[in-house]
């Protein structure tokens, strides 16, 4: 269940990344087909790039057997186990499959609802399409090869801009795109970004539709009349590309819009750098594994001995134990009140230790579930003897004593010790910031002196109020030309100043990617060296890889501020 909740946010945090690529560097060019398959890939990626894992194996020398000076530090206590723990993971894996159930249920609706309105309809074929005019008040809409509308609702003229528009829609597939997005939106429903991206795709997809069928269309401005009457219906089929959107602004504002530069298609190789770090960062395992030879070590005489009890001791090895205590070492110990369950488990057990002799300990676990590990472990130096009990599962993580690390293996054998020591990580690059700078005051700062377009009536059949609509409509395009010279001359004054700022910064990002390599290269030496000369449950990785936490936290403090930059800029942009 841990895989899954990782798996998950992995996949959620690429959804992100991907959306804030297209927020901030994408959205405003025109390369909607590119920007299709940019979201597209988006969505491939954060599924499966969490799954594709590269274990590395990194071979390390045995570690020799040492020993450790450490003095009497366990007092008798009892020790009883917890019976009731919440599992939070179960809660939280019932909370996901709630809203999973709800979008599915939501989702059989829609499919539902669109059946509805197809069902029992004349369908008129005409080459790979199929035509089917209703009688229900709804925006049309293309669902694969069907395209529907209410030819009463249009002039022919309209009609004719609605089916050219559609006619993108289908032969393009756009409907796999609002299903994938559909089926994204269920399966990451608690991530808000993915109902943003969702909103990102659909978006986009009426920019590949608006500019293909004006292409085809020799009245430009008859196309955006048509818009704007669209927006009196309000019902539409939620799974389908229909051609009523919220968004009727930004598409006549992109169909005016003049060609982005080609030079512009950098700005989508910039995530590059962000997956490799992901990479770097998450789907790199490395896996240390101890040559097969064997060390004689004699430090100073040194010699530590080890005797694990765990819940699967059965009462003959309890007995080994004590027996190879007495002979090896001299001590004597007595095990008592032994308690097991049903599965022959410990669940409870005394142990005395050295009575009278000055070394005294004593421990006791008590409970009814089984006890996870205790033990004892026996340390020389030249003749002097340490003598400690450790229980609670302590047994089952390395012990830091002093400067040194005891690792505890099975039963009688040697424990491992080294000495904690630091390796210093590489620090990563800074990132470059765009240049900013004071732009020229655009010639309507005041927007509301700009003119509305006016309301279309709510009955298109009302030959006198189409009439004034249209007599509206004419005098809003002159008030609007009038605005033309002094806004082409302002967008060139601002794109030549955003081109030299875009020169600059392409440079330093040519820096800032040659450092990134070299810090990748850095990262592959380190973890090369932290694994060789530990191994990755020790407590010296732990301590190198907390420095190593520390300076990514740096980068990421970093990152932020370069997306702060790259917000400011933005907002500096539309402002003017």
């Amino acid at each position: 269940m841990e895989a899954f909740f990782i798996y998950i946010a992995k996949s959620s945090g690429l959804v992100v990344l991907f959306y804030c690529s297209y927020y901030f560097l994408l959205r405003k060019e025109t390369f909607f087909n590119s920007n299709r398959w940019f979201l597209l890939t988006g969505l491939a990626t954060c599924i499966i790039l969490p799954l594709l894992v590269y274990k590395k194996i990194v071979w390390i020398d045995a570690v020799p057997v040492s020993t450790i000076n450490y003095s009497q530090s366990f007092v008798p206590q009892t020790i009883e186990q917890e019976s009731f723990e919440i599992n939070w993971n179960y809660i939280a894996i019932s909370i996901y499959c709630i809203g999973f159930v709800a979008l599915i249920i939501k989702f059989a609706i829609d499919f539902y609802s669109l059946n509805s309105v197809l069902k029992g309809k004349k369908i008129e074929q005409q080459a790979d399409f199929k035509f089917v005019d209703v009688s229900e008040n709804i925006a049309p809409f293309s669902y694969f090869d069907y395209i529907v509308y209410n030819s009463s609702m249009y002039t022919e003229a309209e009609l004719e801009n609605i089916i050219e528009h559609e006619k993108v829609h289908s032969d393009q597939n756009h409907t796999i795109d609002v299903l994938i997005s559909r089926v994204f939106c269920v399966l990451f429903w608690f991530n808000p970004i993915i109902w943003l991206y969702k909103k990102a795709i659909l978006q986009n997809l009426e920019f590949i539709a608006d500019n293909e069928a004006a292409k085809k269309i020799s009245d430009k401005k008859a196309y955006q009349y048509t818009l704007l009457k669209i927006i009196t219906h309000e019902s539409c089929v939620a799974i389908t590309n229909h051609f009523y959107q919220s968004l009727i602004k930004k598409r006549i504002v992109m169909l005016n819009k003049n060609q982005s530069k080609k030079r512009n298609y950098w700005k989508y190789y910039a995530i590059l750098p962000a997956l490799v770090a992901f990479i770097l960062l998450f789907q790199i395992k490395t896996i240390a594994q101890e040559k097969n030879e064997t060390k004689k070590v004699s430090e100073r005489n040194k010699l530590v001995d080890v005797y694990k009890i765990k819940n699967t001791t059965t009462d003959a090895e309890l007995k080994e134990i004590t027996k190879k205590l007495k002979e090896i070492h001299n001590v004597d110990i007595e095990i008592s009140e032994v308690k097991r369950n049903s599965n022959s488990q410990l669940t409870a057990i005394k142990v005395d230790i050295e009575k009278g002799t000055g070394q005294d300990q004593t421990i006791q676990i008590e409970g009814n579930n089984p006890i996870k590990s205790c033990g004892i472990i026996i340390a020389t130096e030249n003749g002097s003897r340490k003598i400690n009990l450790v229980t609670d599962g302590v047994m089952d993580k390395p012990m830091v004593i002093g400067n040194r690390i005891v690792e505890v293996s099975e039963t009688g054998s040697p424990a491992k010790i080294s000495t904690i020591s630091t390796i210093t990580p590489p620090v990563p690059p800074t990132p470059p910031t765009f240049p900013t700078g004071p732009m020229p005051q655009a010639p309507a700062a005041d927007m509301s002196k700009m003119p509305k377009p006016p309301v279309p009536p709510t009955n298109p059949k009302d030959k006198v109020a189409m009439s004034k609509f249209e007599k509206e409509m004419a005098e809003f395009e002159k008030k609007m030309e009038s605005f033309e010279p002094d806004m082409s001359a302002y967008e060139k004054q601002i794109e030549e100043i955003m081109s030299k700022r875009e020169a600059i910064f392409e440079k330093e990002m040519e820096k800032y990617e040659i450092a990134m390599e070299k810090f990748n290269a850095d990262m592959e030496k380190f973890t090369e060296e932290i694994l060789k000369k530990y191994s990755k449950d020790s407590e010296e990785y732990e301590i190198n890889m907390k420095q190593y936490e520390k300076n990514m936290k740096a980068y990421e403090k970093n990152m932020k501020l370069h997306e702060k930059e790259m917000k400011k800029m933005e907002k500096e942009s539309q402002k003017s």
